[in-house]
């Protein structure tokens, strides 16, 4: 089978599709499936829990995001080459995956561009604006809205679609935050957002502990629950179950 070097991380999907036996026309392919909305391969699953990052236009210079892709696409490149198969190979391939998205991450944390979220009316604004829907459209597990990026746990309720929901959140927010920084003009959030379906229980407390603890780790606060904007906070949505 011929690679797609342009976007190596699409045999990979593809791959899993096939060994999860989806077939076309079975499920509605927004829904579920392989499709991109630029240069990211997303992988929909109904009924998962999805952990997205959504980021303000300045955060991540294009040139930054395209080392960071080339160094995943010759770490692909070279685990196809030894031609791995099977589990090890879906293995060491997330093993991948997951290293580009912490770099980018590590990244954001260092708190490139004009970091509006920074300003309490607009992270109020964003917070506010995640919680509107819970348990109308989605179910919020776990939330952070950081000084250029936001990360969100969720699980979309049936009949809303994750891009859906993630498209209304930054509508909403970006014509009323681009009020409040004088910017009409200009674009406040970033058009790709980093989407990934969780796999399992695990997976999720992982990424659910990275998502409260993120404003530690960026020297932001010193304790979770003391970041106003994430569901850590006191008063939040009351999160259960994650040994945190």
């Amino acid at each position: 089978m011929r690679r797609n070097w342009q976007n190596p991380g699409l045999e990979r999907v593809q791959h899993e599709l096939r060994s999860t036996g989806a077939k076309d026309g079975v499920t509605n392919p927004v829904r579920s499936g392989v499709h991109s909305r630029g240069y990211l391969p997303h992988v929909k699953r109904e009924g998962a829990d999805y952990f997205v990052t959504f980021r303000l236009a300045d955060s991540l210079p294009r040139e930054v995001l395209l080392r960071y892709e080339g160094e995943r696409a010759q770490r692909l490149r070279a685990l196809y080459d030894a031609k791995c198969a099977g589990t090890a190979a879906v293995a060491a391939e997330e093993i991948i995956q997951r290293g580009f998205r912490r770099a980018v991450e590590r990244f954001l944390d260092q708190g490139a561009g004009a970091c509006h979220l920074r300003q309490p009316v607009i992270a109020e604004l964003v917070d506010g604006a995640l919680k509107f829907f819970q348990n109308k459209r989605y179910v919020l597990r776990e939330w952070v809205v950081m000084p250029n990026h936001v990360h969100v746990l969720f699980w979309p309720m049936p009949n809303y679609l994750v891009g859906e929901i993630v498209k209304s959140w930054k509508q909403f927010t970006s014509l009323r935050a681009k009020r409040v920084v004088g910017t009409q003009g200009e674009r406040f959030w970033q058009p790709e957002s980093f989407d990934h379906w969780v796999r399992n229980d695990d997976e999720r407390a992982r990424i659910a502990r990275y998502i409260r603890l993120n404003p530690v780790t960026a020297r932001l606060c010193s304790k979770p629950q003391d970041w106003r904007w994430s569901s850590a906070w006191p008063g939040g949505i009351p999160m259960e179950g994650w040994g945190l």
